[in-house]
């Protein structure tokens, strides 16, 4: 196996391959937008809100904001981190830096300082970029202090000009040319659930990436006609790639976005742009036929009748939701079940009823490799849950500048150890009935266990913390923290207080919202294993008990 200090790729003889094959093709990810502005120049692409951009007019916007980018002195191979809302502007400062070779780290509206200043620093980001949004504060505070501290050199603020945070700044007009880029170079990083403290960064390939969007759009029949609404965070994997609004560019379709997720707002979108695909979390879906139940006991029923496929994907959807999704919403259930550092399943569109409602999907490509094992890595037989692994052409071989924590997570043979105990059924399909990972799945966001926990330690009245899942209904999990504090508790008044000053002590450190403990519980020393370690089974049968019944 290549390795590089700060990068493991694939083996010469897996990249040759994989070309022989054809699922590398060489093709750029900008190619996207500029080979449907030569086919379809007038032929919509993204909607947003009011505006609405054709394929010609994205592909001359891209292409200006690259040569502002380069005149910047913005060069290939830098790294920044993008973090913006829901906007046409995220797609045009995408595709404008993976078209100079500047590798762009996908931050979340949700994250924070704390967050955004880590992945500065990991990959020495050369400056931040991102929107100063309406009534929110948020991206002009981060702005503010990533300057302060000296964390990187230059805030870009992109709205309909990309001008500089810092007044008087003027950027010189170079004419600058395009640098030549490669299908084999990254393109940019994607985020990792997390096990370990901060997210680790995933580096995607034009490549790797190209191909994903290949095969998703054809699994999804995606065609120009297709119409995809854009709920969720647009720089998630899921919304960019499953097919998202990648794989709908690519296939001359059109993207609407939506600036929030509530029911409402998607329900007119869906009427007023005839919507054909969309892609939730569980929690949405749920949210979804709420919403369409209760305005039918009103007999407001919304016209949806152009959404044929709605996706579902981020976290194990129920049975009981699964069932209700054709009857309530008149569309088809296509569940997806996949993780940004490659492997991505989807029940097919002629798949039974049981296999959609029952299965997390197939692996999208004929050369994933899964492999199902026990706790020595063996292989276990059709239908026995274990450890999944994956490997293949759109998989990942190492996070970014992760040596230590690679060793764990890849086999010694290029196998990436996902987290998820599945189970493969004899047609193929993967049923995921837990995690190994030490990670809460809240909705689709993952939180590190133990990065809230390395959080408290820091904290003076706490000796020791450990975090849990519990479930939840609504959002599958919820995060439960359980802490041995300092001093003992004199009563509840004593308890209220300590867990106010908790809560306020996450908030002060700006981590993401969905990070802070849905639930606290104080514990005077924690269950040990065998082994002597913290017994976080223990600990979640502890905090079930705890719920209200």
């Amino acid at each position: 196996m290549s390795k590089h200090p700060l990068l493991t790729t694939w083996p010469k003889e897996t990249a040759d391959r994989y070309k022989d094959k054809g699922y590398w093709s060489g093709q750029l990810l900008h190619s996207i937008v500029s080979d449907q502005s030569i086919v379809q120049p007038e032929a919509i692409a993204i909607i947003d809100g009011d505006q609405q951009t054709t394929y010609a007019q994205l592909s001359v916007a891209i292409n200006a904001l690259a040569k502002d980018f380069l005149n910047r002195d913005f060069a290939a191979g830098d790294s920044v981190v993008l973090h913006m809302p829901n906007c046409l502007a995220f797609y045009q400062a995408f595709f404008a830096l993976v078209t100079i070779g500047v590798k762009p780290v996908l931050a979340l509206p949700l994250h924070r300082f704390h967050e955004i200043r880590y992945f500065c620093e990991h990959v020495g980001a050369k400056a931040y970029l991102t929107q100063f949004a309406g009534d929110d504060c948020a991206y002009r505070e981060i702005s503010c202090q990533l300057i302060e501290g000296a964390i990187v050199k230059e805030v870009v603020n992109i709205g309909s000009k990309s001008e500089p945070l810092q007044d008087g700044l003027s950027v010189e007009d170079k004419r600058v040319s395009l640098p030549q880029i490669h299908s084999n170079d990254i393109a940019f990083f994607l985020l990792s659930g997390g096990t370990t403290g901060t997210p680790k960064l995933i580096p995607r390939t034009h490549d790797d990436y190209h191909y994903s969007l290949r095969i998703s759009a054809d699994i999804c029949q995606l065609s120009p006609g297709s119409v995809y609404l854009a709920v969720m965070p647009i720089a998630h994997n899921f919304i960019l790639s499953s097919p998202g609004a990648l794989g709908v560019l690519l296939s001359g379709g059109t993207v609407v976005i939506a600036n929030n997720p509530d029911p409402n707002t998607s329900f007119s979108l869906i009427e007023k742009h005839a919507v054909s695909i969309v892609a939730l979390v569980p929690p949405l879906a749920i949210a979804w036929i709420s919403a369409v139940e209760g305005l039918k006991r009103r007999r407001q029923m919304p016209e949806l009748s152009s959404l044929k496929l709605l996706q579902v994907g981020g976290a194990k959807l129920s049975e009981a939701v699964a069932k209700k999704i054709e009857p309530v919403l008149g569309c088809r259930l296509q569940q997806v079940f996949g993780m940004a550092e490659g492997l991505v399943n989807y029940t097919r569109l002629d798949d039974s009823s049981e296999a959609i409602v029952g299965t997390q999907g197939k692996p999208m490509s004929p050369a994933d490799e899964v492999r199902i094992v026990d706790d020595q890595d063996q292989s276990l037989p059709l239908g026995v849950s274990g450890h999944l692994l994956t490997r293949g052409p759109y998989t990942i071989r190492g996070y970014y500048n992760a040596p230590e924590h690679n060793v764990r997570a890849f086999t010694a043979d290029g196998f990436y150890r996902t987290g998820d105990i599945a189970l493969l059924t004899a047609s193929g399909h993967l049923v995921v009935t837990g995690r190994s990972k030490d990670q809460i799945n809240r909705g689709g966001e993952k939180i590190s266990a133990e990065e809230i926990e390395n959080l408290y330690l820091d904290y003076d009245g706490v000796i020791d913390a450990a975090v849990v899942a519990i479930p939840d209904p609504y959002l599958g999990e919820r995060s439960c923290a359980f802490v041995i504090p300092q001093k003992a508790m004199k009563d509840k008044k004593h308890e209220s207080a300590f867990k106010k000053n908790l809560l306020s002590y996450l908030r002060s450190l700006q981590i993401a919202q969905y990070k802070i403990p849905d639930r606290i519980e104080f514990i005077e020393h924690f269950p040990k294993t065998k082994f002597g370690k913290v017994d976080k089974r223990a600990l979640r049968e502890q905090a079930l008990r705890l719920l209200p019944s």
